[in-house]
Protein backbone atom coordinates (compact mmCIF):
# COMPACT_ATOMS: atom_id res chain seq x y z
CA UNK A 1 0.00 0.00 0.00
CA UNK A 2 1.51 3.07 -1.21
CA UNK A 3 0.19 5.13 2.11
CA UNK A 4 -0.08 4.26 5.66
CA UNK A 5 -3.38 4.86 8.05
CA UNK A 6 -3.08 8.75 8.53
CA UNK A 7 -5.81 8.94 5.44
CA UNK A 8 -7.78 11.68 4.81
CA UNK A 9 -10.74 12.24 2.02
CA UNK A 10 -13.03 15.30 1.87
CA UNK A 11 -16.45 15.93 0.04
CA UNK A 12 -18.79 12.98 0.01
CA UNK A 13 -16.50 9.72 0.82
CA UNK A 14 -15.73 11.46 3.92
CA UNK A 15 -13.09 8.65 5.32
CA UNK A 16 -11.57 9.97 8.45
CA UNK A 17 -8.62 9.97 9.99
CA UNK A 18 -7.11 8.45 13.26
CA UNK A 19 -3.43 9.99 14.45
CA UNK A 20 -3.76 13.29 16.16
CA UNK A 21 -1.28 14.64 13.38
CA UNK A 22 -3.13 14.64 10.54
CA UNK A 23 -6.06 16.07 12.77
CA UNK A 24 -3.80 19.05 13.58
CA UNK A 25 -3.06 19.28 9.40
CA UNK A 26 -7.44 19.18 8.87
CA UNK A 27 -8.03 22.18 11.30
CA UNK A 28 -5.22 24.42 9.37
CA UNK A 29 -6.95 27.74 8.12
CA UNK A 30 -7.15 27.89 4.25
CA UNK A 31 -5.71 30.54 2.55
CA UNK A 32 -7.32 33.77 1.19
CA UNK A 33 -7.09 35.29 -2.42
CA UNK A 34 -7.92 39.16 -2.33
CA UNK A 35 -9.62 39.95 -5.17
CA UNK A 36 -8.54 43.40 -7.79
CA UNK A 37 -12.15 44.89 -8.50
CA UNK A 38 -12.90 44.65 -4.03
CA UNK A 39 -10.60 45.72 -1.92
CA UNK A 40 -12.99 45.08 1.32
CA UNK A 41 -13.86 41.46 0.24
CA UNK A 42 -11.43 37.90 0.53
CA UNK A 43 -12.94 34.93 -1.13
CA UNK A 44 -11.70 31.86 -0.98
CA UNK A 45 -10.01 30.00 -4.45
CA UNK A 46 -12.31 28.74 -7.04
CA UNK A 47 -13.78 25.68 -5.17
CA UNK A 48 -13.80 22.96 -7.96
CA UNK A 49 -17.48 21.93 -8.94
CA UNK A 50 -18.70 18.72 -8.11
CA UNK A 51 -18.98 16.48 -10.90
CA UNK A 52 -22.26 14.37 -12.05
CA UNK A 53 -22.81 11.70 -9.85
CA UNK A 54 -23.30 7.93 -11.47
CA UNK A 55 -25.64 6.93 -9.10
CA UNK A 56 -27.75 8.95 -6.26
CA UNK A 57 -27.72 8.92 -2.51
CA UNK A 58 -31.36 7.36 -2.56
CA UNK A 59 -29.82 4.52 -5.23
CA UNK A 60 -31.04 5.20 -8.36
CA UNK A 61 -28.75 4.94 -11.31
CA UNK A 62 -28.11 8.55 -13.00
CA UNK A 63 -28.06 6.97 -16.43
CA UNK A 64 -30.01 8.27 -19.51
CA UNK A 65 -30.64 5.72 -22.73
CA UNK A 66 -30.26 7.69 -25.63
CA UNK A 67 -30.24 7.01 -29.23
CA UNK A 68 -32.19 3.80 -28.38
CA UNK A 69 -33.95 2.46 -31.63
CA UNK A 70 -35.24 -0.81 -30.88
CA UNK A 71 -38.05 0.65 -28.49
CA UNK A 72 -40.53 -1.98 -29.32
CA UNK A 73 -38.48 -4.10 -26.94
CA UNK A 74 -40.34 -2.42 -24.06
CA UNK A 75 -43.78 -3.42 -25.29
CA UNK A 76 -42.64 -6.72 -25.70
CA UNK A 77 -42.69 -6.51 -21.69
CA UNK A 78 -45.56 -4.43 -21.21
CA UNK A 79 -46.09 -5.55 -17.46
CA UNK A 80 -42.73 -4.47 -16.56
CA UNK A 81 -42.70 -1.29 -18.58
CA UNK A 82 -45.81 -0.43 -16.68
CA UNK A 83 -44.50 -1.34 -13.27
CA UNK A 84 -41.49 0.93 -14.07
CA UNK A 85 -43.77 4.00 -14.77
CA UNK A 86 -44.01 6.47 -12.27
CA UNK A 87 -46.84 6.83 -10.03
CA UNK A 88 -48.81 9.77 -12.09
CA UNK A 89 -48.36 7.95 -15.32
CA UNK A 90 -49.28 4.34 -13.86
CA UNK A 91 -52.50 6.16 -12.70
CA UNK A 92 -53.10 7.86 -15.93
CA UNK A 93 -52.70 4.35 -17.85
CA UNK A 94 -54.77 2.81 -15.33
CA UNK A 95 -57.96 5.09 -15.74
CA UNK A 96 -57.08 5.46 -19.64
CA UNK A 97 -57.21 1.69 -20.06
CA UNK A 98 -60.27 1.64 -18.54
CA UNK A 99 -62.49 4.38 -19.89
CA UNK A 100 -61.78 3.51 -23.18
CA UNK A 101 -62.75 -0.10 -22.51
CA UNK A 102 -65.99 1.18 -21.07
CA UNK A 103 -66.12 3.83 -23.98
CA UNK A 104 -65.30 0.85 -26.72
CA UNK A 105 -68.17 -1.30 -25.53
CA UNK A 106 -70.46 1.31 -25.04
CA UNK A 107 -70.29 2.65 -28.53
CA UNK A 108 -70.69 -1.31 -29.87
CA UNK A 109 -73.85 -1.86 -27.79
CA UNK A 110 -74.87 1.41 -29.15
CA UNK A 111 -74.47 0.39 -32.62
CA UNK A 112 -75.98 -2.50 -32.00
CA UNK A 113 -79.18 -0.93 -30.61
CA UNK A 114 -79.15 1.76 -33.94
CA UNK A 115 -78.44 -0.88 -36.68
CA UNK A 116 -81.51 -2.89 -34.99
CA UNK A 117 -83.70 0.35 -34.82
CA UNK A 118 -84.16 -0.56 -31.32
CA UNK A 119 -83.92 3.51 -30.83
CA UNK A 120 -87.01 4.12 -33.28
CA UNK A 121 -89.35 1.53 -31.05
CA UNK A 122 -88.70 3.16 -27.82
CA UNK A 123 -92.66 3.80 -26.97
CA UNK A 124 -93.35 0.45 -28.59
CA UNK A 125 -93.99 -1.81 -25.81
CA UNK A 126 -94.69 -5.07 -28.32
CA UNK A 127 -90.88 -4.37 -29.46
CA UNK A 128 -88.01 -6.47 -27.91
CA UNK A 129 -85.24 -4.83 -28.33
CA UNK A 130 -81.59 -6.43 -27.77
CA UNK A 131 -80.91 -4.28 -24.10
CA UNK A 132 -83.60 -3.33 -22.58
CA UNK A 133 -84.04 0.35 -21.15
CA UNK A 134 -80.83 0.74 -23.46
CA UNK A 135 -82.65 4.65 -25.12
CA UNK A 136 -79.19 6.28 -26.02
CA UNK A 137 -75.37 6.47 -26.03
CA UNK A 138 -75.01 7.37 -22.37
CA UNK A 139 -77.35 4.61 -21.23
CA UNK A 140 -75.39 2.24 -23.53
CA UNK A 141 -71.88 3.68 -21.94
CA UNK A 142 -73.72 2.72 -18.51
CA UNK A 143 -74.62 -0.47 -19.34
CA UNK A 144 -70.83 -1.04 -20.86
CA UNK A 145 -69.96 -0.53 -16.91
CA UNK A 146 -72.29 -2.51 -15.52
CA UNK A 147 -71.76 -5.62 -17.35
CA UNK A 148 -67.81 -5.36 -17.63
CA UNK A 149 -67.79 -4.42 -13.67
CA UNK A 150 -70.29 -7.29 -13.08
CA UNK A 151 -72.53 -4.66 -10.37
CA UNK A 152 -75.78 -5.68 -12.67
CA UNK A 153 -78.36 -2.77 -11.41
CA UNK A 154 -81.65 -5.19 -12.79
CA UNK A 155 -82.55 -2.20 -15.25
CA UNK A 156 -81.15 -2.51 -18.57
CA UNK A 157 -80.52 -6.14 -19.11
CA UNK A 158 -80.10 -8.26 -22.44
CA UNK A 159 -82.93 -10.05 -24.14
CA UNK A 160 -82.77 -13.84 -25.30
CA UNK A 161 -83.74 -12.79 -29.02
CA UNK A 162 -80.74 -10.42 -29.49
CA UNK A 163 -77.88 -13.43 -30.75
CA UNK A 164 -75.17 -10.30 -31.65
CA UNK A 165 -76.04 -9.13 -28.16
CA UNK A 166 -74.76 -12.45 -26.46
CA UNK A 167 -71.71 -12.98 -28.44
CA UNK A 168 -70.88 -8.90 -27.70
CA UNK A 169 -71.78 -10.09 -24.03
CA UNK A 170 -69.39 -12.83 -24.06
CA UNK A 171 -66.70 -11.52 -25.57
CA UNK A 172 -66.72 -7.97 -22.96
CA UNK A 173 -66.94 -10.77 -20.06
CA UNK A 174 -63.95 -12.08 -21.34
CA UNK A 175 -61.91 -9.31 -21.92
CA UNK A 176 -62.88 -7.08 -19.07
CA UNK A 177 -61.68 -9.99 -17.08
CA UNK A 178 -57.91 -10.30 -19.05
CA UNK A 179 -58.05 -6.19 -18.07
CA UNK A 180 -58.76 -6.57 -14.42
CA UNK A 181 -56.08 -9.10 -14.08
CA UNK A 182 -53.71 -7.11 -15.82
CA UNK A 183 -54.37 -3.77 -14.44
CA UNK A 184 -54.91 -4.78 -10.90
CA UNK A 185 -51.95 -6.93 -10.89
CA UNK A 186 -50.08 -4.18 -12.39
CA UNK A 187 -51.19 -2.10 -9.30
CA UNK A 188 -50.79 -4.14 -6.80
CA UNK A 189 -47.01 -5.47 -7.54
CA UNK A 190 -46.78 -1.26 -8.40
CA UNK A 191 -48.05 -1.20 -4.60
CA UNK A 192 -46.04 -3.50 -2.82
CA UNK A 193 -43.03 -3.10 -4.42
CA UNK A 194 -40.15 -3.34 -1.13
CA UNK A 195 -38.53 0.02 -2.14
CA UNK A 196 -39.98 1.97 0.32
CA UNK A 197 -38.79 -0.63 3.25
CA UNK A 198 -35.18 0.45 2.08
CA UNK A 199 -35.65 3.71 4.14
CA UNK A 200 -35.38 1.95 7.52
CA UNK A 201 -32.00 0.51 6.48
CA UNK A 202 -29.22 3.44 7.28
CA UNK A 203 -25.42 3.77 6.44
CA UNK A 204 -23.02 5.58 8.34
CA UNK A 205 -22.60 9.47 7.14
CA UNK A 206 -18.61 8.39 6.69
CA UNK A 207 -16.47 5.44 6.04
CA UNK A 208 -13.42 5.61 7.62
CA UNK A 209 -9.64 3.90 6.55
CA UNK A 210 -8.26 2.88 9.59
CA UNK A 211 -5.72 -0.11 10.83
CA UNK A 212 -7.86 -2.95 12.75
CA UNK A 213 -6.05 -5.95 13.90
CA UNK A 214 -2.96 -4.64 12.81
CA UNK A 215 -4.80 -4.56 9.13
CA UNK A 216 -5.57 -1.74 7.18
CA UNK A 217 -9.37 -1.68 6.55
CA UNK A 218 -12.33 0.60 5.17
CA UNK A 219 -14.89 0.54 6.93
CA UNK A 220 -18.67 1.52 7.36
CA UNK A 221 -21.48 0.90 9.41
CA UNK A 222 -24.96 -0.31 8.16
CA UNK A 223 -28.00 -1.19 10.48
CA UNK A 224 -31.84 -1.89 10.30
CA UNK A 225 -34.56 0.26 12.22
CA UNK A 226 -37.25 -2.33 11.89
CA UNK A 227 -38.04 -4.96 14.12
CA UNK A 228 -39.20 -7.01 10.86
CA UNK A 229 -35.48 -9.09 10.32
CA UNK A 230 -34.16 -8.99 7.13
CA UNK A 231 -33.72 -12.27 6.41
CA UNK A 232 -30.83 -14.20 3.53
CA UNK A 233 -29.17 -10.19 4.15
CA UNK A 234 -25.92 -9.87 1.52
CA UNK A 235 -24.17 -7.28 1.23
CA UNK A 236 -21.11 -6.43 -1.49
CA UNK A 237 -19.82 -3.06 -3.19
CA UNK A 238 -18.31 -1.98 -6.17
CA UNK A 239 -15.64 1.06 -6.96
CA UNK A 240 -17.07 2.68 -10.10
CA UNK A 241 -13.67 4.43 -11.60
CA UNK A 242 -12.51 4.88 -15.37
CA UNK A 243 -9.61 2.77 -16.55
CA UNK A 244 -7.02 2.66 -19.18
CA UNK A 245 -6.28 -0.54 -20.25
CA UNK A 246 -2.05 -1.41 -20.88
CA UNK A 247 -3.36 -1.33 -24.59
CA UNK A 248 -4.35 1.91 -24.18
CA UNK A 249 -8.19 1.22 -24.00
CA UNK A 250 -9.98 3.58 -22.01
CA UNK A 251 -13.33 1.90 -20.40
CA UNK A 252 -15.26 4.71 -18.54
CA UNK A 253 -17.04 3.84 -15.07
CA UNK A 254 -15.36 0.59 -14.98
CA UNK A 255 -16.46 -1.29 -11.99
CA UNK A 256 -14.20 -3.15 -9.57
CA UNK A 257 -15.59 -5.80 -6.77
CA UNK A 258 -14.56 -4.32 -3.50
CA UNK A 259 -14.40 -7.39 -0.82
CA UNK A 260 -16.12 -7.19 1.79
CA UNK A 261 -15.76 -10.81 3.22
CA UNK A 262 -16.89 -12.55 0.22
CA UNK A 263 -14.15 -15.21 0.68
CA UNK A 264 -14.79 -15.98 4.50
CA UNK A 265 -18.79 -15.57 4.37
CA UNK A 266 -18.64 -11.96 6.22
CA UNK A 267 -20.46 -10.75 3.71
CA UNK A 268 -24.05 -12.59 4.62
CA UNK A 269 -25.66 -10.39 7.83
CA UNK A 270 -27.80 -11.34 10.55
CA UNK A 271 -28.71 -7.62 10.39
CA UNK A 272 -30.27 -7.73 14.38
CA UNK A 273 -27.77 -4.74 15.44
CA UNK A 274 -26.11 -2.36 13.75
CA UNK A 275 -22.80 -3.78 12.30
CA UNK A 276 -19.60 -2.58 10.93
CA UNK A 277 -18.45 -4.03 7.20
CA UNK A 278 -15.07 -4.17 7.11
CA UNK A 279 -12.64 -4.28 4.01
CA UNK A 280 -9.19 -5.06 4.01
CA UNK A 281 -6.83 -3.31 2.02
CA UNK A 282 -4.57 -5.77 1.00
CA UNK A 283 -2.71 -6.71 -2.60
CA UNK A 284 -5.95 -7.38 -3.94
CA UNK A 285 -7.79 -4.26 -2.84
CA UNK A 286 -8.26 -1.81 -5.57
CA UNK A 287 -6.62 0.76 -3.17
CA UNK A 288 -3.82 -0.72 -2.60
CA UNK A 289 -1.36 1.17 -5.48
CA UNK A 290 -3.64 4.37 -4.26
CA UNK A 291 -1.26 6.70 -2.00
CA UNK A 292 -2.89 9.69 0.41
CA UNK A 293 -2.20 12.12 -2.60
CA UNK A 294 -3.79 9.79 -5.24
CA UNK A 295 -6.92 9.36 -3.33
CA UNK A 296 -7.44 12.94 -2.80
CA UNK A 297 -7.39 13.77 -6.69
CA UNK A 298 -8.78 10.58 -8.07
CA UNK A 299 -13.06 10.72 -9.12
CA UNK A 300 -14.55 7.63 -8.05
CA UNK A 301 -17.39 6.10 -6.17
CA UNK A 302 -17.84 3.66 -4.13
CA UNK A 303 -21.60 1.80 -4.44
CA UNK A 304 -22.51 -0.44 -1.42
CA UNK A 305 -25.56 -3.26 -2.19
CA UNK A 306 -27.60 -4.48 0.86
CA UNK A 307 -30.45 -6.89 -0.36
CA UNK A 308 -32.11 -9.42 1.22
CA UNK A 309 -35.58 -10.88 2.13
CA UNK A 310 -38.26 -9.33 4.25
CA UNK A 311 -39.06 -11.34 6.78
CA UNK A 312 -42.74 -10.17 6.80
CA UNK A 313 -44.19 -10.27 3.40
CA UNK A 314 -40.81 -11.79 1.39
CA UNK A 315 -40.17 -8.98 -1.02
CA UNK A 316 -36.51 -8.03 -1.28
CA UNK A 317 -35.72 -4.71 -0.44
CA UNK A 318 -32.39 -3.56 -2.15
CA UNK A 319 -30.79 -0.59 -1.27
CA UNK A 320 -27.31 1.41 -1.95
CA UNK A 321 -25.33 3.50 -0.34
CA UNK A 322 -22.15 6.24 -2.76
CA UNK A 323 -20.29 8.25 -1.39
CA UNK A 324 -18.23 9.38 -4.51
CA UNK A 325 -14.78 11.55 -3.93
Amino acid sequence: MAGDSRIFMDQDMDIGVTSRESKKMHKQPRDFVPIATDRTRLLAPEVKKPRQRYMEKSGKCNVHHGNVQETYRYLSDLFTTLVDLKWRFNLLVFTMVYTITWLFFGFIWWLIAYIRGDLNHLEDENWIPCVENLSGFVSAFLFSIETETTIGYGYRVITEKCPEGIVLLLIQAILGSIVNAFMVGCMFVKISQPKKRAETLMFSNNAVISVRDEKLCLMFRVGDLRNSHIVEASIRAKLIKSKQTKEGEFIPLNQTDINVGFDTGDDRLFLVSPLIISHEINEKSPFWEMSRAQLEKEEFEIVVILEGMVEATANGPEVSLVRPH
